[in-house]
Parts: structure tokens; sequence; C-alpha cells
């Protein structure tokens, strides 16, 4: 191909050269990437959390940890999720209180939602959060699991691009934006995630193929606990012609 790129568009109308843009194939750093293009799961789940850039970058409370899937010839894949006794949860002192698993269908997608944090009577909310999660963040025994919702998330089947928002009082907006794999496709992805009440999270399917996913909560379901924000990807329209049909003016 020619080097000189003076006249490299000179085949184009006035017009199409005027809309013209490149993009940007840099990679960016960590923190950029974590927030704004996405990463693959598996280098969070090794980074080094107390380098600066990354700490400036994670959601505190969060925890994405790897997993080992074993390939069975002929048969197909066994995956373990977590040890009761072992690993992250160990660490942090949460075991769920009830398991669910859902389906995705592709390409589909679950819109932003957020668990309520439970802060004490006697103090506020930024107080006790920041001293959670800045303060103290090693001390687990202060964490309300059983008065608050969180999530530890798996996935059996599937890729998914899940997107999590830090919305606490008196936090940064943290954003972290990263590709997991399912079971059934055996890498450095297979992950388990950590998502603290506070933190809105979000997840897309990728390419063509149903998503199926397993989670533990740390309460059983409360419908109360669950806000909905920028959701409406999840809510299909009826045709105006069917609503006025209907007789109605919703969805």
């Amino acid at each position: 191909m020619n080097k000189d790129h003076s006249n490299l568009w000179a085949g184009l109308s006035d017009e199409a050269r005027n809309a013209l843009t490149a993009r940007d194939y840099k990679a960016g750093s960590l923190a950029q990437r974590i927030a704004d293009s996405g990463i693959d799961a598996s280098e969070l789940a090794v980074a080094d959390r107390s380098r600066q850039d990354v700490k400036r970058a994670w959601i505190p409370g969060v925890e994405i940890f790897p997993r080992k899937i074993h390939s069975q010839r002929h048969r197909g894949v066994f995956g373990e999720f977590v040890r009761r006794d072992e690993g992250v949860l160990a660490k942090i002192g949460f075991w769920p209180k009830q398991w669910s698993a859902a389906r995705m269908f592709a390409p589909s997608a679950k819109g932003f939602h957020v668990h309520p944090p439970s802060i004490p009577a006697d103090t506020s909310a930024e107080k006790w959060l920041r001293r959670l999660f800045m303060r103290g963040p090693q001390n687990y025994s202060l964490r309300r699991y059983d008065n608050e919702q969180w999530d530890v998330m798996f996935f059996v089947q599937g890729r998914v691009e899940m997107i999590l928002c830090d919305v606490r009082a008196g936090f940064s907006k943290r954003i972290m934006r990263f590709f997991i794999d399912g079971d059934n496709h055996q890498s450095s992805n297979n992950v388990g995630v950590v998502v603290p009440p506070g933190v809105a999270h979000a997840i897309r399917v990728e390419g063509s193929e149903d998503v199926i996913m397993v989670y533990g909560t740390s309460t059983i379901f409360h419908p109360e606990f669950e806000g909905r924000i920028a959701s409406e990807i999840e809510t299909a329209e009826l045709p105006e012609s069917w609503q006025k049909f209907l007789g109605q003016s919703g969805k």
C-alpha cells in the first residue's frame, strides 16, 4: 500500500471525507480500560490491588476471583463454584442464604439495578460506608450481610459483559467494565464476582449464545431490596397498534 497518505481519501466525495473519523486503537492505561472500553475478567482476577492505579479504579467491596474449569473428555466440563470454608467468600465471611439460577436469551441484557446498603441508626450513610470500605476494609465482621443483599455470581454457559457503577453516598463514581466466559468456554476469564450493596450492576450477553448464570445472595429475596436504574432494556413494548386495540396507554 502506498505510504503517502496525503491523498488517501481522494476517491471519496467531499461530504464523505468530512465525515470520516479514525478509531483510536491505543490500549490506554489499566484504569482507563476498566472504566471505558472494558477489560478481560482474567486481568482483574490477578491484578495487584495494592498498585495505586488499580486502587483508584477498583470499586471497594467488589471481589473478582479465578475459577478452574476441568474438561471431561467425551462428557463435558466440571467446575466448582465456591467452598464455604475456603477462598474469597471464607475470607470476607460471606455465605449465601439463597442460591438462584437465571437464563438470559441472546442477545438480551439485564438493566442496571442496585441493592440498598444497611446503615446503622446511630450514624450517617457516608460515615458508615467510609468506615467499612475505606478506613477498615479488612474488618469484614462489621459487614451487615444479614440486613443487606450482597451477590456472588457465576456463569456456566455463554459469555457476558458486566458493568458495575459505584453509587454509594460519599464515594466517587467508579466504573468497572469487564468480560466473563461461562464454564463451557474454558479460559482464564472463568471467574466469580462479588457485588456489594450500593453498587449498580448490569449484564449484557456477548455473542449469539444463551447465558446461564448461578448466583448466591446474602439474604433471601426481598423485592424492596431491588432498585431499578436505567432498566428499560428489559421491557419490550407492544406495537402502538396493539396497545390501541387493547386500550392500553403503556407497556
